[in-house]
């Protein structure tokens, strides 16, 4: 059984650091170190120590419209300490079949950056973005997520439904085009959909659908399935008392079970 080791990148903003660790300890990691991306800039810290690197969730560069871009071109421009790309180290980290999950921001700047979706292979090539929600506001709230069994996506495996929050102003799906939209349906790329959960069906409606992303998309997978975004909150369902119907046993699947399959997936090599 392979050694699992969890990278979570922090600074610039993120909040959801510290917990988004916790829940991978929770799932099985060996170990989770929070390393703030400075360490990464300045050679203490190398991706290619790690299997499983997450992007958290919080208020990366401001929570603004065009949240996560300046965190995108950091890594699409800077160089280490020992004079290597940023990019280069995590391009070979993809190459070598390990773990990406961007939450919330993270899925924003995975998807600034080009990570995902990787339409035709083609990696750091923008190809959707995220939008401001059509409340206008920000949301926070807990809803429903019904997982693609068709997806290739190594996170939802086995999952039928999830329960957890959203915090964001920020999270409506904006691809390129229609013909886009319709790939990511089409090749199963669409990972994660927000639902009705009297109907158990993928909706548009508010607040069920808290941002209004076309065809109910909250989480995006690439064609390897190895790298999951998806804008509600998994860590913050790592335990019973998180829910708030855990008084009345109203539970459905937490959130830490997403990075469960991640951990059993690299111990099986």
């Amino acid at each position: 059984m392979g050694k699992v080791n969890t990278l979570v990148i922090t600074g610039y903003g993120t909040n959801s650091h510290m917990e988004t660790a916790h829940t991978a300890r929770l799932a099985g990691s060996d170990k989770a170190d929070v390393v703030h991306f400075s360490d990464i800039v300045e050679a203490k810290v190398s991706l290619q120590d790690y299997h499983f690197l997450i992007f958290p969730g919080g208020f990366l560069d401001g929570d603004d419209l065009g949240a996560a871009h300046a965190a995108s071109m950091r890594w699409r421009y800077l160089h280490d300490a020992k004079g290597k790309s940023l990019l280069s180290s995590l391009k070979e980290f993809i190459d070598e079949g390990k773990l990406i999950l961007g939450i919330c921001n993270g899925f924003q700047l995975l998807v600034k950056l080009g990570v995902l979706p990787a339409l035709d292979g083609k990696r750091f090539e923008r190809q959707v973005s995220l939008g401001h929600n059509d409340s206008a506001r920000y949301e926070d709230r807990w809803v429903y997520l019904k997982p693609n069994a068709a997806s290739p996506c190594i996170f939802t495996r086995g999952l039928e439904r999830l329960h957890i929050p959203v915090r964001h102003g920020e999270g409506k799906l904006i691809p390129m085009d229609e013909a886009t939209l319709q790939r990511l349906m089409d090749e199963n790329l669409v990972a994660l959909q927000y639902i009705n959960p009297e109907t158990n069906a993928v909706t548009q409606e508010y607040p069920y659908n808290p941002n209004g992303s076309p065809l109910g998309i909250a989480g995006l997978t690439d064609p390897s399935g190895r790298v999951l975004g998806l804008m509600p909150h998994p860590e913050a369902f790592h335990h019973v008392t998180n829910h708030p119907a855990w008084t009345s046993g109203e539970l459905d699947a937490p959130g830490t079970l997403l990075f469960a399959n991640a951990v059993k997936y690299l111990r099986q090599g």
